[in-house]
């Protein structure tokens, strides 16, 4: 379990120390020396009688005045510390009796000080592993050490697990202190000089850092190593040349100790405060803590837990890891990005912009520690106020997403365990006849011939190419997995790809500068390196000359974190510290090399060490590369592994679930937390991946993963089929039902990807989106919105035909049948039978529906029939972004249409804002508009007299209107 490397003496370096002579017990699991006794204090000399009374006067002096100003330090006015901690209890008892001289004297002050931090405001001084924390231990620390009040808490660090800290700074622990700073074009920058060195290695004494006022919602502040060159995540992000003009932002920096400080101008909220605690700068150690405006705290992918997190002593550790989801541990993504509400309903986002192995710490002050171990300090502060317009600025940092292809958004089907292609091909039948939409069928490793990328079994998969085909010619499509590990293996010259990619030297090589050797399902492999324009160039080539033979159409990206099945390779890995760094996050596994590649691998951009959570984002931004090549179409991707700015090339799905109801409710937050990171394009496996299906469970899931964004049903191997033919009549009819719903919803989906793409807009949204001040949907992960009008309320349990649902203040209407629901913010009961999702539209929408078919492609040809949910004082709007739905770039080469809906004093319009041919194909054919409240005596359509119906829960529809979608009209009644 333990990973770290323990410090030896020598590789410590105080300015002076005082070692102690008693040992220090560990954890027997961790047999290391350890480190001696030292004390950030200066050493005294030895003294005579009188010279020592002087030195205990002022000794007792200094101590008092730095307690003085410690206490001051950490309960200093709002201004600087936006949540002071409560006023301190009377001073605990110390558990040791104090003696009798200067040391003890000393240490019962100091003792005094730190029994007076609150526990909530105690940041870790001790945060490694498999460690028993003794008082000897920490004091070597120059921290505080008190056992915490709460018995549930050891002091032994467990992985991946965190508790009030036994061991914590003091207010005066030694920090950087700004000692100059200066105005540049963009803000200011300084010099961060620290005269002490700490408990790490490798200390960077002197830094730079530079704040950058980037635009008036956008904060950037890095800290950096003015002498030598750190590694930098290599992703495209905005190069502002001007000073914003009108922050909506002050920044106040404390020189002694050094912080940043960043207030919202309007209401004084403070945002950051990292004067909290000390600020580590090291070659493999970089943290930095700060206060939070609450504990409403959202993001930090991807891991599984409820959609807000837990503030309460919560460690989430980032490094990218196969592994199926599992609570407590870092799974196949990395995503340092939090959104936080603020009193009021704003709301601000916080990115580190680094892609090291990182543990972000939660904890009850509200506070968090970022602790990272390489690159560099690099973070931005984006002011909202909403949390939507947080999400599209730091959307429009790291890029916003790709708008997907059209038949991206059908209904997708997978299996690994088909076997064989004619059984896969049967599955596809078995679809048709029962007339049950699909439109993209997907195979797993089994196609392959013995799991090797870029090929097919030509026994088992023989009739794969004809599949595809018919796929083809039944308006479907074809998806297949890669992984990114080549066979090694093979006979020279009988398999083309990993021959070609040796004599191109496009495989990550190990310390020694040959091809790393891991392992996954075809056995020895290497691996492609992905920073490396050549290995684009080489993956395309491959993808080309498999289309040519399999004419597939998507691409599904696995085991790109990259999975291993070994730790490290075959030749295992150096021993050195970028293998055992002084410091090791809480990854599954314990060391960097668990189950991964080694730290110590060459890439052509980095070490691994640097790049390892990239793998999957490079993988991505390759294969979307070689797909808009091949297909001359928008690139449909799906990947595993992902980091900030995969929105721009792939979608992701959930990994490998389970076939329970935990899993169907779970993966709920994960949907909502990935629309934060800027990947909409996100769904689980429906029914689950592991274990035998439900039919219960499978029809509830199938209704929830028709609003997923995207929607795939997988299973695993050796499992009883799952997809919608194998159940029993009433359960396939549910299913159907939701899917043909789904189909019929896709113009609303559609629009929604569009708004993604362009404005940053999230699909799946959290009902707090909506609804900022409402504080009861902060914590709200069994409901979601589409957009902003369309509310999901799934079955999440066995056995009822019911559930449970807020509903913000306002006005609702039922989807299916217009009837109106006046909340007043509270929590209904509604009927849920077995073959029913609730559905509810929100007051003041419109939105554009189609008769669904069996494929997007007839669906998308079908007349829309727009349905208004009417406000209170009759008001409604809402829009449409349509085009061909595959040609790349349609928006910015300005190849679309879009139509805005809106209605007001009985008179619905149409306003065509630009026009494209692809829109006069459609008519609007039907419309529903629910709210009106009386009956009307007559409905015109462009002045013309209209047939019309109105029924007593005051829907009005009328229909047969044949109306261009392309061309203005206006619906009015009186």
């Amino acid at each position: 379990m333990v990973s770290y490397k323990r410090l030896n003496p020598e590789d410590v370096q105080f300015s002076s120390a005082v070692l102690s002579e008693e040992p220090r017990p560990v954890h027997e699991e961790v047999p290391m020396q350890e480190p001696e006794e030292a004390s950030l204090l200066p050493q005294r000399p030895s003294c005579s009688v009188t010279t020592g009374l002087l030195v205990i006067g002022a000794l007792l002096l200094l101590l008092c005045g730095g307690w003085l100003l410690g206490m001051l330090w950490l309960h200093r006015p709002s201004n600087l510390q936006p949540h002071r901690p409560p006023p301190p209890a009377s001073a605990q008892t110390p558990d040791s009796q104090v003696k009798t001289g200067v040391n003890d004297t000393a240490a019962a002050f100091r003792r005094e000080a730190c029994s007076l931090i609150p526990e909530a405001w105690r940041f870790d001084c001790y945060p490694e592993r498999g460690v028993i924390v003794t008082r000897e231990l920490c004091e070597a620390r120059n921290c505080c050490f008190i056992p915490a009040s709460s018995p549930s808490f050891s002091a032994i660090r467990p992985s991946g697990r965190n508790g009030i800290p036994w061991c914590f700074y003091p207010p005066d622990f030694p920090s950087y202190s700004l000692v100059s700073i200066n105005d540049t074009t963009l803000g200011q920058k300084g010099t961060l000089v620290r005269d002490v060195k700490t408990y790490y290695q490798a200390d960077i004494l002197n830094l730079e850092v530079e704040i950058r006022h980037e635009t008036d919602t956008r904060l950037r502040v890095r800290i950096t190593d003015p002498s030598n060159s750190r590694f930098e995540v290599p992703i495209s992000v905005p190069n502002p040349t001007k000073k914003a003009e009108s922050p909506e932002y002050i920044v106040e920096l404390s020189k002694q100790p050094f912080g940043v400080v960043v207030k919202r101008s309007s209401t004084g909220a403070v945002l950051l405060n990292t004067t909290v605690a000390p600020l580590f700068y090291a070659d493999q150690f970089l943290q930095f803590s700060t206060s939070l405006q609450s504990q409403f705290i959202y993001g930090l992918g991807e891991h599984r837990s409820t959609f807000l997190h837990d503030v309460h002593w919560n460690t989430l550790t980032m490094w990218a890891r196969d592994v199926p989801p599992m609570e407590q541990t870092n799974l196949y993504g990395a995503h340092p990005f939090y959104l936080a509400m603020e009193d009021g309903g704003n709301a601000h986002g916080f990115f580190l912009l680094n892609s090291n192995a990182m543990d972000v710490v939660l904890q009850p002050a509200p506070a968090v520690t970022w602790r990272t171990i390489g690159g560099i300090l690099d973070f931005y502060v984006f002011l909202g106020p909403d949390p939507g317009s947080v999400i599209e600025q730091y959307v429009e940092v790291i890029g916003y997403p790709a708008m997907p292809i059209y038949w991206a958004l059908g209904y997708h089907l997978c299996r690994w365990g088909y076997n064989t292609s004619n059984s896969t091909w049967e599955v596809v039948k078995s679809m048709r006849n029962n007339r049950i939409p699909q439109d993209v069928q997907w195979n797993d490793i089994d196609y392959m011939d013995q799991f090797m990328d870029f090929t097919f079994d030509s026994t088992k998969f023989a009739t794969l190419p004809d599949l595809v085909k018919d796929l083809h010619a039944h308006d479907q499509r074809y998806v297949m997995i890669l992984d990114p590990g080549i066979s090694s293996t093979q006979p020279e010259g009988s398999y083309w790809p990993y021959d070609e990619g040796m004599r191109r030297g496009v495989f990550i090589k190990d310390a020694e500068g040959k091809t790393l050797i891991g392992k996954v399902w075809p056995g020895l492999t290497a691996y492609p390196d992905f920073s490396d324009d050549v290995t684009h160039e080489w993956w395309h080539d491959n993808l080309q000359r498999f289309h040519e033979k399999v004419p597939f159409d998507g691409l599904w990206i696995d085991m790109n974190e990259p999975s291993n099945f070994l730790d490290g390779s075959t030749n295992g890995c150096p021993s050195n510290s970028l293998e055992n760094p002084p410091y090791t996050p809480g990854i599954l596994g314990g060391l960097l090399r668990a189950k991964t590649l080694c730290a110590t691998a060459q890439q052509k951009h980095s070490i691994h060490y640097n790049m390892h959570s990239l793998y999957g984002l490079m993988e991505a931004k390759a294969s979307a590369s070689a797909l808009k090549k091949i297909t001359v179409k928008r690139p449909f991707v799906i990947s595993r592994s992902t980091f900030p700015s995969q929105g721009m090339y792939s979608g992701h799905w959930l990994g490998d679930n389970r076939s329970q109801w935990k899993d169907l409710y779970t993966s709920i937050a994960g949907i909502l937390t990935f629309n934060l990171l800027g990947i909409p394009l996100v769904g689980a496996d429906i029914c689950g991946f592991s274990e035998e299906p439900q039919e219960e469970l499978c029809v509830r899931w199938t209704q929830l993963g028709a609003f997923y964004p995207f929607t795939r049903n997988h299973n695993a191997i050796d499992l009883k089929p799952q997809d919608p033919t194998a159940f029993s009549p009433l359960a396939r009819s549910a299913m159907k039902q939701a899917l043909l719903l789904r189909y019929s919803l896709y113009p609303v989906l559609y629009t929604l990807f569009h708004h993604a793409h362009v404005h940053g807009h999230t699909v799946a949204r959290p009902i707090m989106f909506e609804f900022p001040k409402d504080v009861r949907t902060y914590g709200i992960d069994k409901q979601f919105l589409w957009g902003k009008s369309l509310l999901v309320t799934p079955v999440l349990d066995p056995g009822v035909d019911y559930v449970d649902g807020y509903f913000p203040e306002g006005l609702w209407y039922d989807y299916y049948t217009g009837d109106s629901l006046h909340s007043k913010g509270e929590e209904l009961r509604l009927h849920a039978p077995l073959d029913k999702i609730n559905l509810h539209l929100r007051e003041g929408s419109v939105i554009p529906t189609q008769a669904p078919n069996l494929t997007l492609w007839v669906s998308s040809g079908q007349p829309l029939h727009l349905v208004s949910a009417l406000s209170e004082d009759g008001s409604a709007s809402g829009d449409l972004f349509w085009d061909d739905g595959e040609s790349i770039d349609t928006y910015e080469n300005k190849k679309y249409s879009y139509i805005v809906f809106s209605v007001a004093q009985n008179v619905m319009t149409s306003h065509v804002l630009h026009s494209n041919v692809e829109a006069t194909y459609i008519t609007v054919e039907t419309v529903s508009i629910y709210g009106v409240k009386q009956t009307p005596d007559a409905v015109l359509v462009n002045s013309q007299v209209a047939t019309f119906t109105y029924r007593a829960n005051q829907v009005l529809t009328v229909v047969d209107l044949g109306l261009n979608l392309s061309q203005n009209f206006t619906i009015s009644w009186m």
